[in-house]
Formats: structure tokens, C-alpha cells, sequence
């Protein structure tokens, strides 16, 4: 069965309110003729409480910055702080049941419903605090701010150029469709069920997608150290020491060099005030940054050029398509030492600091081999050559001094070939399950502006669900398989098609070569 149909057609069992009416309102269109349309200012109760500049600064609370709220969630739990440590931001008083939404359209999606016992709340200045009456279930709030029609105005109506950002008292302004009250708990109930759900199926697809790449750096290390033969997919006959600390051992035959020895010619960026980012442009010579320097592969988008008058004025520090490109500076996700090879499309281009340029002898090395080495070897070599104390950075001369293993030029072509073919499938998995978390996020993007907009009845479907506590479950654990209630969409089944298809073909291309069982073994 088709996994995307399949959701489409469980969408589709939840039916329309019978009797509707104009909303008055041209993002909302029509709405249930019972439920009230109604200005937030009007439905919503008054929270302007701030911490006063004279708060004794000893004073501690518990901080929610723009930067650590998803979308209906929270990213991160609040940072502890005392008042005379915080920001000058930290100053909007949160009480449990509030919602907070951004203010702030780069952060259009910073939306929570404040469900935070105990501790004093503080949230930044870059938040409204919407806080509810009685009358009104306090989560359907959170839920109506995060719908499509509401974040949309916010979009239309913020005003400014490098933060655009619209003020709380104009949101205050913004009227929306409100049921009654039963209604309410209703559309909270089903939305909850379901973005548990939801939540839970990406969860576990981003450990599937940790597990893939973990897998995909295996057989590239295995392959370019040459812990296999990729020819037989067993170790190689003889080994040797290679007298090098971060390398370990190597096959016999493969002889030891120093980066420098294979290469023509090198450099690195320009350092201090010869390049700043008030030099980009719009186009001109392309700057190659270290984020553009991925873990074997060139990484394209974040792009950023100077004008070739100013390239010229730098010095030689160029890069030509095939030349062998290794990050100076590195954190725990991204080690220093890693290396691509810079692909077709590139020049004209350059290197910035802390990116070096290595412009290999063909003759000698195939770049894609000796760029997969490094990458590979990044971790235990940065550990050795790094000369920073509290952050990965090793400087041209080390990188030039580091050592790579080679075998023949032979070897080298088919030991590429291999990776290329054996990741490919990988690749293909991967990407299949970033497209599933993409649609079920859309999905349920969807699914809460047609219910908290009163384009679809969900109490048939609220009134059919299991009684779960819905705090008491975790993002990632299942807590069974409830009963389904009639229309309730299920986001697992959705997706479980197109990771079958993929973990199948990952699987399939693992016995059709020998090399992957004697890698897991």
C-alpha cells in the first residue's frame, strides 16, 4: 500500500462541521456557525508582567530564549540563571498555561504552550505572552498560534529589515475562530494524540538516519585504511606497522608519505583583515568556508564570493576543480582534518583561514582516495596535531607533515569505485527517511490549521481515543498500540512503506557484497 495515499485517505475520514459561516476574516474563510470570531485582545486575558531593572540581582529563575523553542515545543529545558548574570532580554514573567509566540518572523516558529509548575518563568523580550481566560482550554491557544493562517499574518505584518518583527499589541489585534469550550479539550486531545505520534515515528527515523550514517563511515574507514581488501572483501594478506600514531597499521604494500610529498603545491586562507565578510558580494570569485568542507563530500549551499578586484589583491590562495580541500578547525561533529575535493563546478574560487588547499600530483593519487583517507583518519590526526587546548585547529604546516598510507594508482581507482557504489544505497536510504520526517512535519502543519480553523470535526475522533497522559509520555517511547478512534490518522503506518523500501535496499546491496559481512564481522 502506497504509505502516502494510505495517510491521505485516513485524513480524509474526518468530516466537516454540517453548518458553517462567514468568518469575516479572508485567511479564515468560512467556520462552524457556532463557534465565535474574535479579536485576541478581546478573547484573551492581560500579561504584561516584566522584571523591573531594581530585581535583586541574586534573584534566580529558570530563562526560555528565542533560539531554544520549536515549534509547540521546547528544543531545551530553561537555563537556570541569576538576574544579574542574564541578558538584557530576560525580562517577559511566564505563569504555567501562557503562551509564548515569537515576535521576531526569522523565529516565526517559536511557539509554546508554557507547561512549567514550580520555578519562576523567564522568557525574552522577543516573545508575546499570551495568557487565557477562564473559559478557554489553555493549549488550544498554543495550537491556534501555530497554525498556518495565524503565522501567516504574522509574515504579512511584521515590519523591519534585519529582524523584521511585528509588535504584540498589533497581534493582539489578530482575530481568530474560537469554539466552545468542550470543543476545545477536544481539538487538544486529538492534536495531541496525534503529534505524539508523529513525534515519536521522527525520533525514531532520525536514530535510523544516525545508525545510516554511522554505517556509511564504516565502510569508507574500512575501505580507504585498508582494514578490507574491497577486492575480496577480507583483510588484506600482510600488514606492516606504519609507524605513524594515528594510522595503525597498514597493508604491506602501501606506502607511507607526507601530504606535502603528494601534492604540487599548497596553501591556506588569508589571515586577519585581508578577507572579512564585509568583502562578500553577490557573485564574483567563489570563497570556500570551512561549512563548506563536509565529512569526504563538498558541501555547496552557504555560499559566499568576493569581487575578483579584491581576490587578485590576496595573493595566490586559488582553487581549481579536483584539488584536495582540508578543514583547519573542528568541533566534536565536525573534525578538524576532514577533506574533500573540490568539485567541477568551482572556479574560479578561493581558500578562506583555517582551509587549506592541497593541489594534488595525479599522477601519484586519485584526490577522492586521499580526501576519504583524511576524513577518515580526521579524529585520531587532529588529536595529535591539533595545537588548540579547548578546540580542534591544526595550521597548514602540521596538515602538511600528515601522513597518508597509498597504494598503487590501480588500487586506489577501484578502492573509490567501491565506496562510491557501496554508499549509494545509503545515500538513497538516507534520503528517503528525510523526506518522511519533511512530510509527516508538513502533515501535521496541515492537519492543525484544518482542525483549530474548524475545517475538520475531530470529536468523533477526540471522544475514540485511548486515556493517555499525554505529559507522562515521552517523545520517543511508545507507549503501545491504542485502539484506533474512527478517523485518526496514523503518521507511523504512513512512513513504514518507504523505510521498509529503504532498510530492504541497504540490506539487499549488503549480501550482494561480500565485502559488508566481513565488515560487520
Amino acid at each position: 500500500m502506497n504509505s502516502l495515499s494510505d495517510l491521505e485517505r485516513r485524513s480524509r475520514a474526518l468530516k466537516p462541521y454540517p453548518a458553517r459561516k462567514d468568518s469575516g476574516v479572508d485567511c479564515l474563510g468560512e467556520v462552524p456557525a457556532h463557534w465565535q470570531v474574535r479579536r485576541l485582545k478581546d478573547w484573551l486575558g492581560v500579561n504584561e508582567l516584566v522584571l523591573p531593572e531594581g530585581t535583586d540581582p541574586e534573584y534566580t529563575f529558570d530563562y526560555v530564549d528565542i533560539g531554544s523553542i520549536e515549534t509547540g515545543r521546547l528544543a531545551a529545558a530553561p537555563e537556570r540563571i541569576r538576574f544579574g548574570n542574564s541578558p538584557s532580554r530576560a525580562r517577559r514573567v511566564v505563569r504555567s498555561g501562557d503562551t509564548i509566540v515569537s515576535t521576531v518572523r526569522t523565529y516565526l516558529k517559536a511557539v509554546w504552550h508554557a507547561e512549567h509548575p514550580g520555578s519562576d518563568l523567564i522568557a525574552s523580550t522577543g516573545f508575546a505572552v499570551l495568557t487565557p481566560r477562564r473559559g478557554t482550554f489553555p493549549k488550544f491557544l498554543s495550537y491556534l498560534c501555530q497554525s498556518a493562517p495565524f503565522t501567516d499574518r504574522v509574515t504579512a505584518e511584521s515590519v523591519g529589515i534585519a529582524y523584521p518583527a511585528i509588535s504584540e499589541m498589533n497581534l493582539r489585534t489578530f482575530r481568530v475562530c474560537v469554539p466552545p469550550l468542550p470543543e476545545q479539550a477536544a481539538i487538544v486531545r486529538f492534536l495531541d494524540h496525534v503529534d505524539r505520534r508523529i513525534r515519536r515515528y521522527v525520533h525514531a527515523k532520525q536514530k535510523l538516519i544516525a545508525v545510516l550514517e554511522e554505517q556509511k563511515q564504516v565502510f569508507i574507514q574500512q575501505a580507504v585504511t585498508g582494514r578490507i581488501d574491497v577486492r575480496t572483501g577480507r583483510p588484506y594478506s600482510a600488514y606492516k606497522n606504519s609507524g605513524v600514531e594515528y594510522m595503525g597499521i597498514v597493508p604491506a604494500h602501501w606506502t607511507i608519505a607526507q601530504l606535502r610529498r603528494m601534492a604540487v603545491d599548497y596553501c591556506d586562507g588569508p589571515f586577519g583583515s585581508g578577507l572579512k565578510s564585509s568583502h562578500y558580494t553577490e557573485d564574483g570569485v567563489r570563497v570556500v568556508r570551512l561549512q563548506n568542507i563536509g565529512h569526504g563530500e563538498f558541501v555547496e549551499s552557504d555560499t559566499a564570493f568576493i569581487s575578483r578586484e579584491h581576490y587578485l589583491s590576496l595573493g595566490d590562495h586559488s582553487v581549481i576543480p579536483g584539488d584536495i580541500l582540508i578543514a583547519g578547525l573542528g568541533d566534536d561533529n565536525h573534525p578538524a582534518g576532514r577533506a574533500c575535493v573540490a568539485p567541477k563546478n568551482i572556479d574560479p574560487a578561493m581558500v578562506k583561514a583555517d582551509c587549506f588547499r592541497f593541489r594534488p600530483d595525479r599522477d601519484r593519487v586519485d584526490p577522492k582516495f586521499v580526501a576519504l583517507q583524511l576524513t577518515a583518519t580526521a579524529v585520531s590526526a587532529s588529536a595529535v596535531l591539533s595545537a588548540g587546548a579547548t578546540r580542534q585547529r591544526t595550521n597548514l604546516r602540521s596538515t602538511s607533515t600528515r601522513a597518508v598510507s597509498i597504494p598503487t594508482m590501480h588500487e586506489q581507482t577501484g578502492i573509490v569505485e567501491y565506496v562510491t557504489h557501496r554508499i549509494m544505497s545509503i545515500d538513497v536510504a538516507l534520503e528517503s527517511t528525510v523526506q518522511q520526517i519533511a512530510f509527516l512535519r508538513e502533515y501535521r502543519t496541515r492537519l492543525i490549521a484544518d482542525v483549530v480553523t474548524g475545517k475538520l470535526d475531530v470529536r468523533e475522533a477526540a471522544a475514540g481515543l485511548p486515556d493517555v497522559d499525554s505529559a507522562a509520555v515521552g517523545d520517543d517511547v511508545d507507549d503501545g498500540d491504542p485502539a484506533e478512534a474512527p478517523g485518526v490518522p496514523d503518521p507511523e503506518r504512513a512512513a513504514a512503506g518507504a523505510e521498509h523500501d529503504a532498510a530492504a535496499d541497504v540490506m539487499l546491496d549488503e549480501r550482494n557484497h561480500p565485502a559488508g559481512r566481513e565488515e560487520r564481522a
